[in-house]
């Protein structure tokens, strides 16, 4: 990731350079000691994250955040716990207190890249369904798995985690049922159950309440929840003989 340095303590500004030279995955662009040279900088490089300190003189980190159209990623810093509700009102990362712990500030960064590593994979996703492409991106294990929409038996939601089954592999990946539903193509896939999304060309048969489908060589059933019956029956019908 990109970052710079916005403080008006030359200071401060050394420790945190200090703490970003020591993170591999960090890359200082620029420092700076006001939000007009904060300004020229984003202006100047590609930034995916701002160190910002919050009371600086003639603009506050606070009134620049609101003044950008498009922020990157923004990590609050400042000697002052009051501004922390402000902070997280602009949707900042995190709000480090001087003075910073490398600890700390090591938290905050990783809050940062799990934020990062999202951004990313919503873009690859977007530019798929733009291209028309037939697969999805999801993270699992630290990288970007892609995943054939046609490999895909069905879904499977279990609290913060969503496990895709596909034959005889699966993808766990840490995200919503939801935010998974609206990267599938509708006329293929169809959520049955508060914890399950099912291929529809998967489907074998329908028992009572039940989806049969065939995972690794067996008859696999799905329950049907009461609030999705309706509209599973509806997408059933239009396709019998």
């Amino acid at each position: 990731m990109k970052v710079i340095i916005v403080d008006d303590e030359p200071l401060a500004q050394d420790v945190l350079e200090t703490y970003v030279g020591q993170i591999n995955e960090l890359e200082l662009v620029a420092k700076c000691s006001n939000a007009i040279e904060a300004n020229e900088a984003l202006k100047k490089n590609e930034v995916d994250l701002i160190f910002l300190d919050i009371q600086m003189p003639q603009v506050t980190g606070i009134e620049f955040v609101k003044s950008l159209s498009n922020p990157p990623m923004v990590i609050f810093t400042t000697a002052y716990s009051n501004y922390a509700i402000d902070g997280f009102e602009l949707d900042a990362i995190d709000y480090l207190l001087k003075p910073i712990s490398m600890d700390r500030f090591m938290k905050a960064v990783n809050k940062a890249s799990e934020h990062f590593e999202m951004r990313k994979t919503e873009s690859v996703q977007q530019s798929a369904e733009l291209d028309g492409e037939d697969f999805v991106f999801v993270k699992a294990d630290k990288k970007l798995v892609k995943v054939k929409f046609d490999d895909i038996i069905y879904i499977e939601g279990l609290k913060d985690y969503v496990i895709i089954r596909m034959g005889n592999t699966r993808v766990i990946t840490l995200q919503t049922m939801k935010s998974l539903e609206k990267k599938l193509p509708e006329q293929q896939f169809q959520r049955i159950h508060r914890s399950y999304i099912v291929n529809l060309d998967k489907i074998q048969a329908i028992v009572g309440n039940m989806v049969e489908v065939i995972e690794k060589g067996q008859n696999k059933h799905l329950p049907i929840g009461k609030n999705y019956r309706d509209d599973l029956l509806e997408i059933v019908n239009q396709n019998r003989l």
